[in-house]
C-alpha cells in the first residue's frame, strides 16, 4: 500500500476516480513523499533531536517465525532478489470501509531494476503511472496532462521495496501464517513491529511453489483495504528500459511539481 504512493501509494490507498472522503493520490497533483514519513507520529522534541532513540525505543523485540513462515518468507524474498524485470496483468479491488462499496481496476504493471516501475490502468478509465528513479509521473489521457512529482524511494516500506529485491520483510513486520479458504496460496500476515501511520497491515498471498506473490492487501488505518491480484506475472523477459518512457500528444499540460518544490 505503497502509496507509500503509486506503488508506493497505489498498493496503500485508494484508487484515483473513486469518491473517498479523503483526496486521493492522483486525483490532485501528486505529493512528494514526506522525509520524515518514518518519524511523522513523533512528537516536534522527537523529530528534532531524539528521533533515532525514540524509534529505537519503540521497536518491540519481533517474535521468532514459525519455521514453515521463515521459509516461505526467505523463499519469497530470494525470488525477488534474482528477479531482474517482471510483467504482469494486475486487478485491483478497494473495499471503501466508510461506503461500503468495493471499486475494481484492471491493467498491467512492469518493473525493470533499479527502480523502473509503470503502471498502465486499462479500467475503469486509463491512466498511466510511472516511476522512475525519484520521480512519479501520472498521465491522465482524457484530462490531457501529465504531472510529474517527486518520490523519496528511501521511504518506502519493505512490503514495496521486497518486489524490488531490496528491503527485509522481518525487519519490519511480525510475520504469522493465515487463515483463508478461498485463497490459492499460502496467506502471510504482516503486522508492523513499529508505529505506521501509513497503514494497519499488509497481507500476501504467495504460491508456495514458485514464492510468487499472487495477490497483496494493504489494510489503510481506517480498515478500508486495497487488494491487488497479479495475473500471468513473468519475470525476466528482457524489458526494455525505453517501456518505461512516456510520450504523451501534443497539446498534453505538463506540471511539473518538483520544480515548484524547489
Amino acid at each position: 500500500m505503497l502509496l507509500e504512493s503509486l506503488l508506493f501509494t497505489l498498493l496503500t490507498q485508494a484508487p484515483t476516480t473513486a469518491p473517498a472522503p479523503k483526496p486521493a493520490a492522483a486525483a490532485k497533483a501528486p505529493a512528494a513523499a514526506p522525509k520524515d514519513a518514518g518519524t511523522a507520529a513523533m512528537p516536534p522534541a522527537a523529530k528534532q533531536g531524539d528521533a533515532s532513540v525514540a524509534a529505537n525505543a519503540a521497536k518491540p523485540t519481533p517474535k521468532p517465525m514459525a519455521p514453515e513462515v521463515k521459509t516461505l518468507v526467505d523463499r519469497m524474498q530470494a525470488f525477488y532478489e534474482k528477479t531482474g524485470d517482471f510483467k504482469a496483468g494486475f486487478k485491483q479491488d478497494y473495499k471503501y470501509k466508510a461506503f461500503r462499496r468495493t471499486q475494481t481496476s484492471t491493467g498491467t504493471v512492469t518493473y525493470k531494476k533499479p527502480g523502473l516501475m509503470r503502471w498502465e490502468y486499462e479500467n475503469p478509465s486509463k491512466r498511466t503511472f510511472v516511476l522512475a528513479g525519484n520521480k512519479v509521473y501520472m498521465h491522465d489521457p482524457e484530462a490531457q496532462t501529465l504531472s510529474v512529482a517527486a518520490m523519496d524511494t528511501s521511504q518506502l516500506s519493505a512490503s514495496v521495496t521486497f518486489l524490488f529485491g531490496q528491503g527485509k520483510l522481518a525487519d519490519e513486520f511480525a510475520i504469522t501464517k493465515g487463515d483463508c479458504k478461498d485463497c490459492k496460496g499460502t496467506l502471510l500476515v504482516l503486522d508492523p513491529l513499529k508505529n505506521e501511520p501509513r497503514f494497519r497491515q499488509v497481507r500476501l498471498e504467495v504460491d508456495p511453489s514458485t514464492a510468487q506473490v499472487l495477490k497483496s492487501t494493504v489494510v489503510d488505518p481506517d480498515g478500508s483495504e486495497n487488494t491487488i491480484a497479479f495475473l500471468d506475472l513473468k519475470t525476466n523477459v528482457g524489458i526494455s528500459a525505453d517501456s518505461f518512457k512516456l510520450n504523451p500528444p501534443e497539446g498534453t499540460r505538463v506540471d511539473d511539481f518538483t520544480k515548484k518544490a524547489q
